[in-house]
């Protein structure tokens, strides 16, 4: 499969250009972007390819390799929020949030491929948007950096598609560099690339796919983010970010809705958790990050309730096999878990959540390494 042949093959021409963005796991950090905290995702080995032309005559027309159906024909002058479209929505609400921010972006042609996994909450969607957005700020010259990019991507997925999201996942494709975590600030969008160089420790970041769909567009994502907004605002704060974890009983003791009490316990317990994590990352102990991710799932379990029995399964086996840590990744409700494990006993600690699985009559997990890899680029 050749995503410029084929592209030619469609349109009649050859592109502009390939460029391609992948998808991310998130290490640490979870529901903390838009309480304005901190994550620490990597991206992931997976892309989403896309080769692409100007146009200069209002048309877009999208196209993907991985569903069924022709092309997408849209004029960029029509382009309206909210109004469904299923996959072509994403690249679509890119060319519309470009131009609502004055970028003079007057069409194009794009044909995309992806071996990101879909529902998996592995950031399909982001990968797809800022594939996009950089095609289209390379072909139309607009100078926009790797930071302005996200924020596009990320108003095209609130404001075009209708999800909620934080905009972590898209500065993650965007911004990431191969053998690093990124360290991200979302309250100002600074970042720090932290060596995590696994292999080096012998260790391994195994990534389950529990085959659980999850859509963040089904209500309990947004519900979440008021219920933290709602805590903010109790606590007259502009953001949970600003509640420090050693003041954070004296917080709880001023919240009297119990939902909205475990909600921020969660986001300012889980922004010291990354905190923690660079500190140990930064010491060259990696090993001991591996009770903070559980010690996270605990929290995205029982105080964020956004787990699932899959994803519970997973950090359970893995650690009763003798992984180091576990824990669910990403907005939840499925998707996907990490597991930082010794990595001669990979195959052992991944064989024992396959056996985990088949006891309890859940479809077959898929495992692979998560290898830190390099972020959004021009091919």
């Amino acid at each position: 499969m050749n995503v410029a042949t084929d592209f030619e093959a469609l349109y009649g021409a050859a592109p502009d250009g390939v460029w391609a963005a992948p998808g991310r796991v998130n290490l640490i950090g979870e529901y903390t972007d838009f309480n304005d905290g901190f994550v620490l995702p990597l991206a992931l080995p997976h892309t989403t390819v896309a080769a692409v032309s100007r146009r200069d005559d209002g048309v877009l027309r999208l196209h993907s390799g991985d569903v069924d159906g022709g092309i997408v024909q849209l004029g960029v002058d029509s382009l309206v929020p909210l109004s469904g479209g299923g996959w072509a929505a994403y690249p679509a609400g890119v060319v519309w949030a470009l131009r609502e921010a004055g970028h003079p972006v007057t069409g194009a042609d794009v044909h995309l491929t992806s071996t990101v996994p879909t529902g998996a909450g592995l950031s399909s969607s982001a990968a797809l948007e800022v594939v996009t957005a950089l095609a289209l700020n390379d072909l139309f010259d607009l100078g926009l950096t790797r930071p302005e990019l996200a924020r596009i991507a990320q108003r095209a997925e609130n404001a075009f598609v209708g999800v909620p999201c934080g905009v972590m996942d898209q500065m993650a494709s965007a911004c990431a560099e191969e053998g690093h975590a990124l360290h991200l600030d979302t309250r100002d969008l600074s970042y720090r690339q932290v060596p995590f160089d696994l292999a080096a420790e012998g260790l391994a970041l195994l990534v389950v796919d529990t085959r659980v769909k999850h859509a963040l567009g089904d209500g309990a994502y947004a519900e979440r983010r008021a219920g933290c907004e709602a805590g903010a605002r109790a606590l007259g704060v502009r953001a949970l970010r600003e509640v420090d974890a050693a003041h954070l009983p004296a917080a709880l003791d001023r919240l009297s809705d119990e939902t909205i009490l475990r909600y921020v316990r969660h986001v300012v317990s889980d922004n010291d958790r990354v905190v923690r994590v660079i500190a140990l990352l930064d010491a060259g102990a990696t090993r001991a990050v591996g009770p903070i991710l559980t010690e996270g799932h605990a929290s995205l379990r029982d105080d964020l309730r956004v787990s699932c029995p899959e994803l519970d399964l997973v950090v359970t086996a893995a650690n009763e096999a003798g992984a180091l840590g576990a824990r669910m990744t990403g907005g939840g409700f499925g998707g996907s878990a990490v597991v930082l494990v010794d990595e001669d006993r990979a195959e052992e600690v991944a064989a024992a959540v396959r056996k985990a699985f088949a006891a309890a009559g859940y479809a077959e997990p898929g495992v692979f390494p998560a290898v830190p890899s390099a972020g959004a680029r021009r091919l």
